[in-house]
């Protein structure tokens, strides 16, 4: 259930999960983690790409070209997060603003 902050209108939302499990094997807390934790997934990766990168605005729709930027996207975030950045838009601002960052943030100077 989720009220809307502007109009605030209750909405709510069914989610039907199918799962190989019986009955007996996942109990509805294990079932839910697990669904959040898939969006959670989904939130970590693609909100990024579609927000920050802004992806779905993209012009490369030919070829091999969405699947290589996909990928320089991922490798990307990938990195900001593992050097400990938790805001990935700022760390792209940081990084942009020197051309010697991004080889820094590689190891490469």
């Amino acid at each position: 259930m989720r009220r809307e902050l502007s109009t605030e209108k209750l909405t709510i939302e069914r989610v039907y999960v199918i799962t190989s499990l019986d009955v007996f094997d996942a109990t509805p807390a294990e079932l839910a983690a697990w669904i959040r934790g898939h969006w959670g997934i989904e939130y970590l990766l693609h909100h990024v790409r579609d927000r920050t990168f802004r992806e779905d605005d993209s012009k490369v729709r030919t070829g091999h070209l969405p699947r290589t930027m996909a990928g320089l996207r991922n490798l990307a975030i990938s990195i900001f997060r593992q050097n400990g950045q938790t805001n990935i838009a700022a760390a792209l601002r940081h990084t942009s603003r020197d051309h010697h960052r991004p080889l820094a943030v590689l190891g490469l100077t």
